[in-house]
């Protein structure tokens, strides 16, 4: 497919795509965006291989379109992007190019991710390091990037874990107390000593001496 360009035409359906036409009777369509970045013009002879070129420029463009709209709903680590890309059939030139390009944008980041993860969990749903460290391997993040990144203070993670079921147990004997907070701590990933612990502190506050 080579030719000069006879018209750049805006397409009916698609307020992102154009279609390029040749003198050749051929046509094409590639993105507002490749056209700017092309230069392209009515007038412009193309080659066979700049064609090729231009079609490998708006694929690599859509895709990364999709790619920041899976961005968009919550921050990803850099491996959920790659297997994303791999779903989609992507071509490992283009993933890999795409993966770049948001690294240097800082659209991937897997420390943010960590930090991000972590501060989710501990603010909606606190979990023991043993329990985070499985959440993020799963995400894909390298051992140090995991270790760096974990909350330090295991105790206090615990207390605020259990404290809402805690306040829900104010009636209970120690017996059920621990019964229905320690299980629930250690699902979470905390040791037991930690949960064992955590425990304590919630009956002592629950009981105040008179």
């Amino acid at each position: 497919m080579e030719g000069a360009i006879t018209a750049i035409e805006a397409e009916k359906t698609s307020t992102t795509t154009v279609k390029i036409h040749l003198d050749s009777g051929q046509a094409f369509r590639v993105t507002k965006e490749v056209v700017l970045q092309a230069g392209l013009r009515t007038g412009l002879t193309l080659t066979d291989d700049q064609v090729r070129d231009l079609l490998n420029r708006d694929a690599l463009e859509r895709t990364y379109d999709r790619v920041l709209h899976f961005l968009s709903y919550r921050p990803r680590s850099e491996s959920e992007v790659r297997h994303y890309l791999v779903r989609k059939k992507t071509s490992p030139e283009i993933l890999q190019s795409i993966v770049e390009r948001l690294k240097r944008e800082g659209l991937i980041d897997d420390n943010a991710f960590a930090r991000f993860w972590v501060d989710n969990r501990s603010t909606f749903s606190p979990r023991g390091q043993r329990l985070l460290r499985q959440e993020l391997r799963l995400k894909g993040l390298a051992s140090s990037v995991i270790e760096e990144n974990l909350p330090q203070d295991e105790e206090e993670s615990a207390y605020a874990a259990a404290a809402k079921r805690a306040r829900a147990l104010a009636q209970a004997d120690w017996e059920t107390f621990c019964r229905k907070l320690l299980p629930f701590l250690q699902r979470r990933g905390f040791a037991y000593d930690t949960a064992k612990g955590a425990v304590a502190r919630l009956w002592k506050e629950a009981r105040p001496p008179s």
